[in-house]
């Protein structure tokens, strides 16, 4: 028996919303379409990642796993201000799933985005500290056949990129060019970019990120075990 989700895909509708508060962005035009974005946005978000939580919690059972704004699903409302951009909403939205009382940009956490031109989802750092890329690169250069094959998905498969700040000075010395790349990274995540596709409109969307998901699962069990 195929398994029943909550989520049926995104519509034509919810991408068009993302450009138009994009256009607008302002608090008149967002207050009278404030039913369209939870209807459109929020509501698929969270049954999204509703049906996403029992796998999820299968590679991390200290997930924070609640469909709800500020919870897994970020606001739309933009904190302006520490920003020069003082555009009041945001025209993109992604829910992430992290562990509690931790800062979620210095640790490895799971995201999907969604945008007007396109979508991605993926696992990895938004900054991670100095002093944890310094302990990933020492681990790397003693055990480099244990990290070669905890990324060996990346050879198997070209749906995932890596993507990330960079050193300009050569932090990995003799190493093989496989490894130098990656002791070269300040922060990175691992990341599958999509344009908007037939997917996006299906209940597939669900499975396809259950499997990239899981495909990165040892790489997440490998990055916590530093952070621990």
């Amino acid at each position: 028996m195929n398994q029943q989700y909550q989520f049926k895909g995104f519509t034509l509708e919810a991408i068009q919303f993302l450009r138009d508060i994009r256009f607008y962005n302002s608090r008149s035009w967002y207050e009278e379409h404030k039913p369209d974005y939870r209807r459109l946005l929020l509501t698929p978000f969270q049954n999204l990642v509703g049906d996403l939580s029992g796998f999820m919690l299968s590679i991390d059972p200290q997930f924070i796993t609640t469909p709800a704004v500020d919870k897994t699903i970020s606001r739309i409302y933009r904190d302006t201000r520490f920003s020069k951009d003082k555009s009041l909403y945001r025209d993109s939205i992604w829910f992430t799933f992290k562990r509690p009382a931790m800062d979620w940009k210095e640790v490895p956490v799971y995201f999907f985005e969604l945008t007007p031109e396109a979508y991605r989802y993926g696992m990895g750092f938004y900054s991670a500290p100095k002093q944890y890329m310094d302990k990933f690169r020492e681990r790397i250069k003693a055990k480099p056949e244990q990290f070669l094959e905890v990324v060996s998905f990346l050879d198997r498969s070209n749906s995932f990129v890596v993507e990330g700040e960079r050193y300009k000075k050569n932090h990995g010395g003799d190493l093989p060019d496989q490894l130098r790349d990656w002791v070269q990274y300040k922060s990175f995540c691992i990341i599958s970019n999509h344009q908007i596709d037939r997917v996006l409109f299906s209940e597939k969307l669900v499975a396809e990120l259950m499997t990239g998901f899981g495909i990165l699962a040892p790489l997440y069990d490998y990055l916590w075990e530093m952070v621990d």
